[in-house]
């Protein structure tokens, strides 16, 4: 039986997981496994890894044939590394003391650089953060300064609006104030024009009364001088 490494998927759709498992060749991706490894999960930056050192060498050891994806995990995380030093252990190169000394430092110096890249990638996203905070403030800044000085010329406009309603408004109020003025201009004209007409009428009355009273005074005269003929007869018959 062909025994590979492979990844079997399990999570939700844009999240998946993966568990590092030891299955037959021909069982189906997230079929049957004889033992799990570990997992593997990229949704992380750096990805997070984690495994059972043991086992996988001991598998690896025994034939057991990972996948390309499989094969990178296996060589960050140092299981092919620790597989040829048991070979060379085997082959008596080195023994069992001084590999296991190799792969201790080996896993330090790993350690060492897998920081090193997490706190640079934590400073790129720290910087990437801040440039898109600064890009964002300047683009806040410009729209603040744009609606600043549009309520500016709003407000200038409102108030020009408003001061010409105003002086309007004293205009119809002195156009309305002079208007009876006018009117009773108007009004007093005729009075005045009557009054001129009535002058004559009451100079012709006193014209008129003198010979009013004249005319009394004549027919006093007319009765008087037949009284005056009869006493100028009268004076005769006495003598």
């Amino acid at each position: 039986m062909a025994v590979k490494i492979r990844l079997a998927r399990r999570g939700r759709k844009k999240l998946a997981m993966f568990d590092v498992v030891v299955s037959d060749a021909r069982a189906p991706r997230d079929g049957k496994f004889v033992e799990k490894l570990g997992t593997y999960n990229p949704n992380t930056n750096p990805a997070t890894i984690v495994l059972n050192e043991k086992q996988s060498i001991q598998w690896v050891m025994n034939g057991a044939q990972p996948t390309d994806t499989v094969r990178a995990i296996l060589s960050l995380k140092g299981i092919l590394y620790a597989k040829h030093l048991q070979v060379g252990v085997i082959k008596g190169a080195l023994t069992q003391e001084q590999a296991d000394a190799k792969f201790e430092a080996w896993k330090v110096e790993k350690a060492k650089q897998i920081e090193a890249n997490a706190t640079k990638i934590a400073q790129s996203k720290a910087k990437s953060k801040a440039s898109r905070l600064e890009a964002e403030t300047k683009v806040s800044n410009a729209r603040a300064e744009s609606i600043l000085a549009k309520n500016k010329v709003a407000d200038e406009a409102l108030v020009a609006s408003v001061v010409e309603a105003i002086n309007a408004t004293d205009e119809e109020e002195v156009e309305v104030d002079e208007a009876p003025v006018a009117e009773a201009a108007v009004e007093e004209a005729p009075v005045v024009e009557a009054a001129v007409e009535e002058a004559p009428v009451a100079e012709a009355a006193v014209e008129e009364a003198p010979a009013a009273e004249e005319a009394p005074a004549a027919e006093a005269a007319a009765e008087e001088a037949p009284a005056a003929e009869e006493a100028a007869e009268e004076a005769p018959a006495a003598e």
